[in-house]
This record gives C-alpha cells, sequence and structure tokens, in this order.
C-alpha cells in the first residue's frame, strides 16, 4: 500500500504536537528522575551527583578544554553554579584545570582518564537499559526512531538560533555519535 503524501508539520493537526510534548517530557522524566541517577551510579560503581553527569558528559565529547563561562552557557546555568560543580569533579579526580592558551590569567577545565571513564561506564549502563526496554523493537523501528530524534533535536537547535537562545547553537550541536 502506498504511503500518503508527507504533509508539512505547519498543516498537521496541534494534536500531534501535544502527543510528542507529553511523550518528550515523560522521556525526559524517565531519564533524569533521582532513583534512575542513584541506579545508574550504583551499577558503574560511581559516586557524582545529577547535575555533574551532564557536565563531565559535555567535556568528555568537547575534545578539548573549555571555559567555565563557555560550559555555563552550552548548559544554560549560571557560572557559579558550573563553578561549584567543576570543584567537586576536580576534587573527585574527574576533571582537571589547564591553562588557556589564549589568555595567562584564564584556566580552562578538562576531563582527567578517570572522567573520560565515568562517562563511558554511565554512558554503558544507560544504552544498556535502553536495550533491554526496546529489545521487541526492529532494527528499522530503533533506525527510524533514531533518525527521526536526530532530526528533532537539529530542528530545535535552528529554532534556538532563530530565537537567540544562546545556550544552544548549531556550532554547539551535541555529537550524533557520543
Amino acid at each position: 500500500m502506498p504511503r500518503p503524501e508527507a504533509t508539512h508539520a505547519k498543516q498537521v493537526d496541534a494534536a500531534h504536537i501535544v502527543e510528542l510534548e507529553r511523550a518528550l517530557a515523560r522521556v525526559a522524566y524517565l531519564l533524569t528522575r533521582v532513583r534512575r541517577h542513584d541506579q545508574a551510579m550504583v551499577q558503574c560503581g560511581l559516586t557524582m551527583d545529577r547535575a555533574s553527569v551532564p557536565l563531565l558528559r559535555l567535556l568528555a565529547d568537547a575534545g578539548e578544554p573549555m571555559r567555565l563561562g563557555e560550559l555555563a552557557t552550552r548548559l544554560d546555568v549560571e557560572a557559579p553554579h558550573v563553578s561549584r560543580q567543576i570543584q567537586r569533579l576536580e576534587k573527585a579526580g574527574y576533571v582537571e584545570r589547564v591553562p588557556d592558551p589564549d589568555d595567562r590569567r584564564a584556566q580552562r577545565v578538562r576531563p582527567t582518564a578517570s572522567g573520560r571513564r565515568a562517562v563511558e561506564a554511565v554512558r554503558q549502563v544507560l544504552r544498556g537499559w535502553m536495550a533491554e526496554a526496546l529489545t521487541d523493537w526492529t532494527t528499522e523501528d530503533l533506525q527510524a526512531l533514531s533518525v527521526l530524534n536526530h532530526r528533532m533535536v537539529d530542528a530545535f537547535l535552528d529554532h534556538a538560533e532563530v530565537i537567540g537562545d544562546l545556550g544552544a547553537t548549531a556550532r554547539d550541536r551535541p555529537s550524533r555519535t557520543a
């Protein structure tokens, strides 16, 4: 049976957007709840608070040391929040400060080998949970979901640029491979 011709979102009933928002809210809740974080940390053998995980992931994905202000902008949080989290991560041995090659007065932060291992351990646990939950899905469905999610994220980032959201720019797009 041939597929009906595609319609653009502007022509689609707003009910689809409502359902999409509901689904995304459910996913966000399931991925960010405290109990899930605590279970992941136990399974990884790590001690790290919830706010530190996205910060450490961003640093690991960056490929180069970053300034604290840039981290705050990319995470869309206040600079003092990032400073506190970096201090905790530094004390735990997950990050280190290095001189800023562009400004001798400034410092940048990068993950240590221990920090990179911690990020990979968290990713492995989360990927394992996802694989278990989606075990009955076909390869085609998983591929379609992945493609559509990346497409949606790219559209959200494009829109963030249009509305001037400096915390999410095309230059700062999360890697699709990380």
